[in-house]
């Protein structure tokens, strides 16, 4: 079953988790409906990448206005394909919404229990993870390219969760829209990481030929988690692909590097009364 579902030509909603959850907001952007232009047209959401600050900054007001979820209560990352995990709070409110400059340093996971906090981070071909206990309704999610992947950034959002006494196996999972392995090829030095990464038999990638392979990271992140702990029941992947899904998204491979970005975010949205 997919997870995510095409719901406004701006995102998709994490249908899977928002049809269960009530309050919950999560899902992925898509290029579309926003006002950048160039190389960047048109919704990225991304500052990092030389787009007009003001644009940018447009592009996100208007996904807040459609997810009834303000600027200010989203918190943004610094990504640098490591394996650090902040824990929001409402201190954190705001920090990396509206500007670079004050967006959480160093960090590729967000982690939170809080409601009325947007967590978000960018992407243009990594892999995003999502993550939610239902019955604690902690949310999590991490931002997974092969560096963070072989890193083991997903096992490590599992030790947050474990770190607050909740059991690994209740903890659900979605792999998000990311390169799939038709179209991410990769030498020996990104193949022997993984190696080192995951034990299972069952390796997430294919040889073309000497020293060429393709990488399936959407798979290689399931493996971590397995290894960390979640039952395979509660992982779900996407089959949707940013390279292949060009009508839907950047990617930074198809792209040749001049791109925007699409962001991934979860978050409880307070209703009035509760």
């Amino acid at each position: 079953m997919e997870p995510f579902i095409l719901r406004n030509k701006q995102f998709f909603n994490l249908d899977l988790w928002e049809r269960k959850f009530p309050n919950l907001i999560a899902g992925f952007t898509t290029k579309n409906g926003g006002k950048s232009i160039g190389d960047y047209a048109s919704l990225n959401m991304a500052f990092h990448v030389n787009d007009q600050k003001d644009t940018v900054v447009a592009n996100r007001n208007e996904l807040a206005q459609k997810l009834s979820f303000p600027l200010e209560q989203w918190v943004g990352a610094v990504q640098t394909h490591q394996v650090n995990i902040v824990e929001v709070t409402q201190a954190h409110l705001g920090m990396g919404a509206s500007d670079y400059d004050s967006a959480l340093k160093d960090t590729d996971g967000l982690f939170t229990f809080e409601k009325n906090i947007l967590l978000t981070l960018c992407f243009a071909d990594c892999v995003p993870l999502y993550f939610i206990h239902p019955a604690t309704k902690a949310v999590g999610i991490a931002h997974a390219g092969w560096q963070g992947t072989v890193k083991g950034i997903a096992g490590e959002m599992m030790k947050v969760f474990a770190s607050h006494k909740i059991p690994r196996e209740e903890v659900l999972a979605v792999v998000g829209p990311s390169i799939s392995a038709r179209h991410y090829v990769v030498d020996d030095r990104v193949i022997n990481e993984v190696e080192k990464a995951i034990q299972s038999q069952q390796k997430p990638f294919t040889t073309i030929s000497p020293g060429q392979y393709r990488l399936n990271l959407q798979e290689a992140n399931k493996q971590i988690l397995l290894e960390s702990g979640m039952l395979e029941s509660n992982i779900h992947l996407t089959d949707y692909c940013t390279y292949e899904d060009d009508a839907y998204f950047f990617s930074h491979r198809r792209d040749k590097g001049k791109t925007g970005r699409m962001m991934s975010y979860i978050g409880w949205r307070e209703e009035d009364g509760n």
